[in-house]
């Protein structure tokens, strides 16, 4: 009889176990979410920056996804995400306009940057993004492009329709299909021409004999937004976590520590929630 009891009181006891394991196990789950972002804010390093600070404020953890920006809203329209944070208003607005997301909040900006060769060949140095894409055309400067529909494609493939140099790009144009960071690379290493986000730039250390040779022009702004994914196409998002990041992230707290980010002083981006 006693070795029944024991018996009894042993399974009782692994029961319970296996239940607060269960709930534990549950409870961290649900303590964390998945962020489809762009590529420019990991290899900038400001997530690396961020999110901590983040889970300070709110014991949440966030799962980042770095793609381009056309990916990231791919994996969110198939539910694999729960939050968006990228970089192409135009197709951004028409995600929450077809349904996908819940509403876009703008966030921050820096702006993007055309690098090359410090003896720029092409003779593009100066502040027109428009007549420096116009001369490696006309030129057949070696321009390495992103290719992978990301934001920084997509604004890279609008300034080369406002150069009149959309289908002649000329011979020097290469698609990579790759990150940006990778593009630098590769650009690095071919002495060509790259489009990028400054914040990448600033922190991209393998720089060999490249320069920064047009800035400056506002058509070369870069706006970043954040959405959650609509819960009413995937029932599964975690809706009210991932808008305590959106919340956050907009509020005074959040638009601080992205002010605060900096690399060697320099402020990489720019909060602008309340603008």
């Amino acid at each position: 009889m006693t070795s029944f009891r024991s018996f009894r009181v042993v399974a009782l006891v692994s029961k319970a176990v296996a239940a607060i394991v269960l709930v534990a196990s549950g409870s961290a789950f649900a303590q964390s979410i998945t962020m489809a972002s762009t590529t420019s804010t990991e290899q900038s390093g400001l997530f690396g920056y961020l999110l901590p600070e983040f889970k300070k404020a709110s014991g949440l953890d966030i799962k980042v996804v770095a793609l381009g920006t056309g990916q990231a809203l791919d994996m969110a329209r198939r539910g694999d995400a729960d939050v968006l944070f990228v970089h192409d208003q135009v197709a951004e607005e028409k995600f929450v306009a077809d349904g996908w997301g819940v509403k876009r909040y703008p966030v921050m900006y820096n702006d993007f940057i055309l690098i090359g060769p410090k003896n720029d060949p092409a003779g593009t140095k100066g502040k027109d993004i428009v007549q420096a894409l116009q001369k490696l055309a006309a030129t057949n400067g070696n321009f390495i492009s992103r290719g992978d529909k990301s934001g920084t494609h997509a604004a890279e493939l609008r300034y080369w329709k406002l150069a009149g140099a959309e289908a002649t790009k000329g011979s020097g144009y290469k698609e990579c299909g790759c990150g940006m960071g990778p593009a630098l690379n590769i650009a690095a290493s071919s002495g060509a021409y790259v489009l990028a986000d400054r914040g990448t730039w600033l922190n991209f250390k393998n720089r060999a004999d490249l320069a920064v040779l047009v800035e400056g022009d506002t058509k070369l702004f870069n706006q970043y937004g954040v959405m959650v994914v609509n819960p009413a196409k995937h029932p599964h998002v975690k809706v009210q976590d991932a808008q305590k990041f959106v919340d956050w992230v907009v509020s005074p707290a959040g638009q601080q520590a992205i002010a605060g980010y900096k690399i060697g002083g320099e402020q990489l981006f720019f909060p602008n929630a309340t603008q």
